[in-house]
């Protein structure tokens, strides 16, 4: 082995299939794929997760200040997350504005012991007050009543304004889902009361995925499908789920997987700052919030806000739950990152970023290998 070269081995998670064999690194590049029998024993090696949704970890804020965009990467690196897209909550104009500056400015110092930023995601304000969730009211906006050069600031940097949540049926939000979608921004489709023909509309208009399946949004009924069943019908949208076991049943994870194609599933945390605490108070968007075990909810009225896993426990619950594992790592990986339009990562393949994710026999992270480079897995607990 050469002294710049890194290898991870064992059963390695193909795009098709799984088999054993080494991945070899140089520079920060997988040089070589190398199936090998004799590797079957080995641990699971997947491609690094990638979370286009998430609000913060371990204490730290997507929408704090640089030393908490720090933390939250260097929490989520160990979890197996070697990408990610810090998301910003429904908040007034001026704060989205401040905080994509922010986080502009931010990823040109990011440390390199973190997991990388693709650029920043906005979930709202363009939002039903119908179905807020764990959103604050008081910032929902009607796209109508907002003008385009209000928000066009947040354009200024090409592959940087990545995501957005928008209601369609809200006044203006078909114009408004076009016009991003014409410099690059996607919109995701959420916090909705939409009929299916108006969900329709917006996709139509340019809207590209769906923001956690069944969350604030309308839903699966016989005689008025909502949203989630239009997104589960369309081949051609991508649709993140939060796999924690609160936000969808498990019941409807088969539902999901049969429905929607491979390619077009993406697994998200939509996990807050409180998330890697432990139980506990704190705010989301000004709200009060309340950590008890494995779920964050509301203290108001007791609403999901957000969760508190990191794409490690969804990778690890869809696994034992029967999903093929080259579904469940494309899910996790490729499918996000296909979102983006980012094609460097998210395989394993020579040329391509060695961005790997070594798991034990349980699905447990023991190391992350980012561009080449060895991270210790979370800590025992």
């Amino acid at each position: 082995m050469r002294v710049s070269e890194m290898i991870a081995r064992g059963r390695l998670v193909l795009e098709d299939r799984v088999a054993p064999g080494r991945v070899v690194a140089e520079a920060g590049r997988i040089a070589r794929v190398e199936l090998d029998d004799a590797e079957s024993s080995g641990p699971w090696i997947m491609p690094g997760f990638v979370d286009v949704h998430v609000h913060g970890w371990g204490g730290h804020d997507a929408m704090g200040p640089n030393g908490s965009l720090d933390g939250m990467a260097r929490a989520l690196l160990p979890r197996g997350v070697t990408s990610f897209v810090p998301t910003a909550v429904t908040a007034p104009i001026d704060t989205l504005l401040e905080f994509g500056d922010r986080v502009r400015r931010w990823i040109q110092v990011a440390p390199e012991d973190g997991s990388q930023p693709l650029g920043f995601n906005l979930e709202g304000p363009f939002i039903s007050p119908q179905r807020v969730g764990a959103q604050n009211p008081a910032f929902v906006r009607a796209p109508a009543d907002v003008p385009f050069r209000e928000i066009e600031p947040l354009l200024a940097t090409p592959n940087m304004f990545r995501l957005t949540t928008i209601a369609p049926e809200t006044p203006g939000a078909l114009d408004l889902i076009g016009a991003l979608a014409e410099r690059g921004t996607w919109t995701s489709l959420g916090h909705s009361v939409a009929t299916a023909d108006e969900a329709m509309a917006g996709y139509d208009a340019g809207a590209r995925a769906t923001t956690h399946l069944f969350n604030a949004m309308s839903g699966v009924h016989q005689h008025a499908p909502g949203l989630a069943a239009v997104a589960l019908a369309r081949d051609d949208v991508y649709t993140e789920v939060v796999f924690d076991g609160h936000h969808v049943d498990r019941l409807l994870w088969a539902l999901i997987l049969r429905a929607k194609p491979a390619a077009r599933l993406v697994l998200v945390s939509d996990a807050i700052s409180l998330a890697g605490t432990g139980d506990g108070r704190g705010t989301l968007g000004g709200l009060d919030v309340e950590v008890r075990g494995d779920e964050c909810r509301l203290v108001s009225n007791g609403a999901l806000a957000g969760s508190v896993i990191a794409l490690d426990s969804a990778v690890r619950n869809l696994a034992r739950f029967g999903a093929p594992l080259p579904r469940v790592s494309a899910a996790a990986s490729a499918n996000p990152l296909a979102l983006l339009g980012v094609s460097d990562r998210g395989r394993i393949e020579a040329g391509l970023r060695a961005d790997l994710v070594e798991l034990d026999e349980g699905f447990e992270v023991r190391r992350v290998m980012q561009a080449g480079i060895w991270h210790e897995g979370p800590a025992p607990a």
